[in-house]
């Protein structure tokens, strides 16, 4: 059997998460058109569907986008990117087809140089493009020696088998990591934490997304079946705790029902938010509360 990680790498907003959900076959991680959307190292189990026992199994590990950091997270969400792709077995490189090459995407691609097979580049959101176009931006990428190119669209699906051949052809002989009916190894209350999140991320302006946090303090499952999640939200500043609330707490009544009912559907349960907004004063750049919220 082969079977190994594969870490899904980019700049932010190439839609490594929109891969990894499609590649899995249903959410495991949530997206948004907000850079830094991802915070964590998540990972996906895909396992051979057409074989019995199946002859491979890829762990895939959605990392954040590497940016120029601008604070003490951001150090350390490029250094999770750097240990995901160290540790990979495969490495499923991102690109945007609508934008050119950047100096994002040649130092990704400077640090993957080292073992240039294991790298698949994935040129991504063909879906707004011609075939001239698609071929220019794969010409362009393909002046890095890596082992394999591939246009996709992960949001429409597009070409997703050729991924799947390219990435899995390329795995090491190894165990299987998880359960063949296994879609990923994330705890149920971290989901719920990253759902909350991506409510609100779609409907907070400007800085504002960058600063929030959420804190998932208890998951319980009750006898009645009734799932209650308290989680803390987390900001920087009292102005931006008013803007989280919105006048007469209407944003957090809203983004907090849409959460609420895609939590419902995920879980087949009732559930029930318990959510309350908390100042900590410039939480991204404090060593001793990034290691408190798990980074």
């Amino acid at each position: 059997m082969r079977s190994g990680f594969v870490s899904v790498v980019g700049r932010p907003n190439v839609g490594k998460s929109t891969l990894v959900n499609a590649l899995v076959g249903q959410k495991v991680a949530i997206t948004s058109h907000r850079p830094q959307t991802t915070r964590n190292t998540i990972r996906g189990v895909v396992t051979d569907p057409a074989g019995d026992p199946p002859s491979w199994q890829m762990v895939l590990v959605d990392t954040p986008g590497l940016h120029k950091p601008r604070n003490e997270l951001g150090d350390r969400l490029n250094r999770l990117v750097y240990g995901a792709v160290a540790d990979a077995d495969v490495v499923a490189f991102l690109l945007d087809a609508r934008q050119p090459i950047g100096p994002g995407d040649r130092r990704i691609a400077q640090r993957l140089a080292s073992d240039p097979s294991k790298v698949v580049v994935l040129v991504n959101k063909t879906d707004s493009f011609s075939k001239e176009k698609i071929a220019i931006a794969l010409t362009e990428a393909a002046r890095w020696d890596f082992g394999a190119y591939v246009p996709i669209s992960a949001l429409r699906g597009d070409n997703l088998e050729a991924v799947v051949a390219e990435i899995s052809d390329r795995l090491p002989e190894g165990p299987m990591y998880f359960p063949p009916d296994a879609v990923s190894d994330q705890p149920d209350s971290f989901f719920a934490a990253e759902v909350i999140r991506e409510k609100f991320l779609a409907r907070l302006r400007h800085e504002l997304p960058h600063s929030l946090l959420v804190a998932v303090e208890d998951f319980e499952v009750r006898p009645d079946g009734l799932v209650v999640v308290t989680a803390k939200l987390v900001v920087e500043s009292g102005s931006q705790r008013g803007i989280v609330i919105g006048r007469g707490g209407a944003l957090l009544k809203e983004a907090g029902s849409a959460a609420r009912r895609e939590l419902e559907a995920f879980f087949g349960a009732r559930v029930y938010l318990d959510l309350r907004v908390v100042v900590e004063k410039k939480w991204q750049r404090r060593s001793v509360l990034l290691d408190r919220f798990g980074f």
